[in-house]
């Protein structure tokens, strides 16, 4: 398989720290954003210990025949969140989103906890892959069910799961079959939340490298006035 890949992030024009975190580790096809809860105290901290715990998983596992386990690694970062909350925040805890990609025997593999995403453009059409882990689609799951749930506006975008929770972490891990042409993205809200799903595609040019793509993206995350940190890695399928 060949991919060309790239990442990027940015602190954006409103915050006083960057509390995303990436991973583009082509040598283990392993890509993924992280996104420290803003509120909370060291959210950085938790979101670099969520990817680097990941890496530390990816680098185990690449010595057998599998490749790497997302969700052990997942529920791995989880605990090691959790421990350095015990140390450095026991009173609040610490949180971060976590979504990984790691390709895999032609397939993509998703993990997603939290409210980063990952999208895939084919054929001129983009699809998220992910769902957001918030009350309003909780309160939606739940209404599917026939149980009757408020959503107060004010709790739309809360999170429902995070890394750093104590209570079981769910790990559930989706398995995408690709193609030659792909595009993978993986980012945190500063882009999703700032740039409708028809924004980005419009992005994906024939023209642009995902260097160039990634490029253009947080520039006009930034034109939308930068609220957030911005942060994404872009995997493009050369040849299966």
């Amino acid at each position: 398989m060949l991919f060309t890949s790239a990442a990027q992030t940015d602190i954006g024009l409103v915050r006083h720290e960057n509390e995303d975190r990436l991973l583009c580790a082509d040598d283990l096809r392993l890509f993924a954003v992280a996104d420290g809860i803003g509120g909370l105290p060291g959210g950085a901290e938790a979101a670099q210990t969520a990817v680097t715990t990941l890496l530390r998983e990816a680098q185990a596992d690449a010595t057998g025949e599998t490749g790497i386990d997302l969700r052990r690694a997942f529920l791995a970062a989880n605990a090691e969140v959790i421990a350095l909350a015990e140390a450095i925040a026991p009173d609040t805890g610490l949180g971060t989103t976590l979504c990984a990609l790691a390709i895999q025997s032609g397939h993509a593999l998703i993990a997603n906890v939290g409210d980063s995403r990952c999208y895939l453009f084919r054929d001129a059409q983009i699809r998220l892959l992910t769902t957001d882990d918030t009350v309003e689609n909780d309160v939606k799951a739940r209404r599917s069910r026939g149980e009757h749930a408020v959503l107060e506006d004010h709790h739309r975008n809360a999170l429902t799961r995070c890394i750093g929770q104590p209570m079981p972490l769910i790990v559930e891990i989706a398995r995408h079959a690709l193609r030659a042409g792909d595009q993978l993205l993986v980012c945190s809200d500063g882009i999703s939340r700032s740039l409708s799903e028809a924004d980005i595609a419009a992005h994906f040019t024939p023209d642009r490298s995902p260097a160039q793509v990634l490029a253009a993206l947080i520039a006009e995350s930034l034109t939308r006035g930068g609220l957030d940190n911005a942060t994404g890695v872009l995997v493009r399928i050369d040849a299966l």
